[in-house]
């Protein structure tokens, strides 16, 4: 079996930047919880598809106990367009679609469908990268609260 890195995709070169293992701290609120801080680490790679997979894990910064976790991939198209389907370790599945721009650096997602959820009905998700720091913010609304800001983290490439 080979080991070399693939040549990267050309729907991925333009996403190319977010190849690799980011990590860093980030916070969360909602009305229905208190607020919360965390560590994450996030892996996007590349198998030579026009596909690039994701991993996601966060933590308790206090402890180190194991919060969260989703994987999934995200498949850019050369117009411009995205889409992304993540599972999270809660049997929570998304499917979004979105955009990229090249030129500023950011993904903006927006939920297509939220499976096996009995409280979350839509999700939102933006990525941008700024100073070689990759951020995000991650909007939710469940059945009893509107559409609004629950995640932002700020990561660093290792």
């Amino acid at each position: 079996m080979a080991t070399e890195t693939p040549p990267i995709h050309p729907f991925v070169a333009p996403l190319s930047y977010l190849l690799g293992t980011w990590r860093g701290q980030g916070e969360g609120e909602y009305p229905t919880i208190p607020s919360f801080r965390y560590g994450e680490e996030i892996r996007f790679s590349h198998s030579g598809k026009p596909v690039i997979a994701y991993t996601q894990k966060t933590w308790k910064l206090e402890t180190g106990e194991p919060m969260h976790a989703e994987s999934g991939y995200f498949r850019p198209k050369p117009d411009g367009s995205i889409e992304v389907v993540i599972a999270q370790s809660s049997g929570l599945v998304e499917v979004q679609k979105g955009a990229y721009n090249v030129d500023k650096q950011t993904i903006t997602l927006k939920s297509e469908l939220v499976g096996n959820a009995s409280k979350v009905k839509e999700t939102s998700r933006g990525f941008e990268l700024v100073d070689g720091k990759l951020s995000y913010v991650v909007h939710m609304s469940t059945t009893t609260q509107h559409l609004q800001p629950h995640l932002k983290a700020t990561l660093e490439k290792l």
